[in-house]
C-alpha cells in the first residue's frame, strides 16, 4: 500500500488514480499534437502576390492528417475521461458534479469538431471552399473553449488526488 501524508490508500484506489493519470496524459498528448497541426493549417493565411489577394489552401493530406488527429483528440477525452466520470464510475462526488456541469459544453465542442471532420476529411477528393478560413476560425474557438473546460477538470482531478 502507498503511504501519503500519513494516509494509507487501498491498492485499487492507487490503480484507479494511475489509470486516470494515464488518461489525462494521453489527452494532453493528443491535444498537443492536434494544436500543432491546427497552427500549421491556420498559418495558411491570405497573402498578397503582385497586387492580388491569394489564398493558400492546405494540401488534402495535411487536412486529412489534422482531421484524424482532431478525432483522436476528441475520442481521447470523450471515450476515456468524460465517459468514466459521466457514467458514474468516478467515486469523487465533487469531480462527478463538476463533470456533469461541464459535460454539455464539452459535448457541444465535440459536435463542432465532428462537423468539421465530416466536412473536410474527404481524402484527395475534398474541395476546400472559401469557407475554410471561417470554418477553421470557428473550430479554433470551440477548441479553445474545450481546452479551458478540460483544464478545469484536470486541475480538479489533480487537487482531489492530492487531498485524498
Amino acid at each position: 500500500m502507498e503511504q501519503q501524508k500519513g494516509t494509507t490508500h487501498h491498492p485499487r484506489t492507487v490503480e484507479r488514480r494511475s489509470v486516470t493519470q494515464d488518461m489525462v496524459q494521453k489527452l494532453i498528448a493528443e491535444r498537443t499534437e492536434m494544436l500543432a497541426l491546427y497552427c500549421k493549417l491556420g498559418g495558411l493565411e491570405p497573402y498578397n502576390v503582385k497586387g492580388k489577394i491569394s489564398r493558400t489552401t492546405p494540401a488534402p493530406e495535411q487536412l486529412q492528417q489534422f482531421c484524424q488527429v482532431l478525432v483522436d483528440y476528441i475520442a481521447a477525452g470523450h471515450f476515456s475521461l468524460y465517459e468514466r466520470i459521466v457514467n458514474g464510475t468516478e467515486r469523487r462526488q465533487q469531480l462527478s458534479s463538476l463533470a456533469e456541469k461541464l459535460y454539455p459544453q464539452i459535448a457541444d465542442t465535440t459536435e463542432a469538431a465532428l462537423d468539421f471532420n465530416d466536412k473536410y476529411d474527404c481524402g484527395d477528393h475534398c474541395e476546400i471552399t472559401t469557407s475554410f478560413p471561417d470554418d477553421m476560425s470557428k473550430l479554433g474557438e470551440k477548441i479553445a473553449a474545450r481546452i479551458e473546460l478540460e483544464d478545469k477538470m484536470i486541475k480538479h482531478l489533480a487537487a482531489s488526488r492530492r487531498t485524498s
